[in-house]
């Protein structure tokens, strides 16, 4: 029997002097090995190609990490002072699209990071800039200019909501987890539930009927992390809907 279809979403990303479409290896890797599934890239080019043309021919869609940032207009908050970028308005329109194509015809949603973000935007919520920055929450970001490595070695824990999809998946209470994001959910997207949060109190994880995001990256040398396993494997079971 063939395998279910994931759809990962790409980026908008410079190639010399042209623009590429991006989706780094570890995405796919360890959503193809861990979940068994096998993958089509999605181009973040809403000019040529609507979400609605792709959603109803995948099985589930992977909402990858990136460097850039959801435009904040796209959640109510234009001309914002604190606002950084890189932005990538192809990035926001095709993955937002997407959430709500793949949600209307009822097939799963995952999100990673950004993928993360873009749930709770798209669900009606908000984003908040300061998760590195502000003195009454632990640091989510290592300091500037530490090395690929070192980013995703900064770590910490969460509490995962007793009796949530995480929580059964891993049969913990908590995780540690890495940690590379400057934004955070502010005001949580109507209709998601919590699961799991820092120890600030910030959301990292969030569910839907059909749809699981987390702020941090489980994609990250997968293969030497047991828990990162389990979480593409939690994946693999609902884009086949044996869970939750």
């Amino acid at each position: 029997m063939s395998r279910p279809v994931l759809g990962i979403t790409c980026d908008n990303r410079p190639f010399g002097e042209e623009t590429a479409q991006v989706a780094i290896n570890r995405y796919v890797e360890a959503a193809m090995r861990y979940a068994d599934v096998a993958a089509l890239l999605i181009p973040a080019l809403p000019e040529l190609m609507k979400p609605e043309e792709v959603a109803g021919r995948l099985d589930g869609i992977l909402l990858t990490g990136s460097p850039s940032n959801v435009e904040p207009w796209r959640y109510g908050q234009a001309n914002v002072a604190d606002a950084a970028g890189p932005f990538d308005p192809g990035r926001d329109s095709m993955a937002l699209g997407l959430i709500g194509a793949m949600s209307e015809a009822k097939r799963p949603v995952f999100g990673v990071c950004r993928g993360f973000e873009e749930v709770n935007v798209a669900f009606g919520g908000d984003l908040r800039r300061d998760a590195s920055a502000n003195p009454h929450l632990i640091h989510h970001h290592a300091p500037d200019g530490a090395s690929l490595p070192d980013l995703f070695a900064h770590v910490h824990e969460v509490s995962l909501k007793p009796g949530g999809i995480l929580a059964r998946a891993f049969a913990r209470e908590d995780l540690t987890v890495n940690s590379v994001h400057y934004q955070a959910v502010g005001r949580l997207g109507d209709g998601l539930t919590v699961e799991a949060t820092s120890p600030d109190g910030l959301v990292e994880a969030v569910s839907a009927p059909g749809v699981l995001a987390v702020q941090w990256h489980p994609e990250w040398r997968a293969a030497d992390h047991p828990d990162s396993q389990t979480f593409f494997r939690l994946l693999g079971r609902m884009i086949r809907g044996e869970a939750p």
